[in-house]
């Protein structure tokens, strides 16, 4: 099996085969890949939110608790407000040199469509810092899912 040989022969014919064995070994690799990919594709992840805890927020004098309910009621500074009310309590806070942080804390179940008013009307007024403020967990830890605290 001599491929340069010192030997003048016409009768040698170029090699006519093709070397099969890298392009199966490439097509088995594709078909692992897309086999264990292939389920990826067809599942919806399922996506929960994080419980999120934090180190107390601390309380300045330019600081506004703004409270929502799970009914959407407003509580300004623990007291109870309307929607016009707070636009009104907004424009006057937007005014201040030293524009106060708004530390917004929402029921679990409130509608995302109050809160997003809230934070609209807020940006309407030019306040710019809105904090979301979270409760600690209880002491054994989170509760577990479905349980409201």
């Amino acid at each position: 099996m001599a491929f340069g040989g010192l030997e003048k022969k016409q009768t040698a014919a170029p090699m006519a085969e093709i070397n099969m064995t890298p392009l199966i070994d490439v097509m088995l690799v594709l078909l692992v890949i897309f086999i264990i990919t292939a389920p990826l594709f067809t599942h919806a992840i399922r996506l929960d939110l994080p419980k999120v805890a934090s180190a107390p927020a601390r309380q300045t004098p330019q600081t506004i608790s703004l409270s929502i309910d799970a009914a959407g009621k407003l509580y300004w500074n623990a007291k109870p407000i309307t929607l016009e009310q707070m636009r009104a309590q907004f424009a006057q806070a937007g005014k201040q040199a030293d524009q106060p942080e708004i530390q917004l804390r929402a029921e679990r179940s409130t509608r995302y469509e109050v809160i997003a008013q809230v934070m609209g009307a807020a940006q309407q007024a030019g306040l710019e810092r809105i904090g979301f403020v979270t409760d600690p967990p209880p002491p054994g830890g989170l509760p577990p899912q479905g349980v409201a605290h």
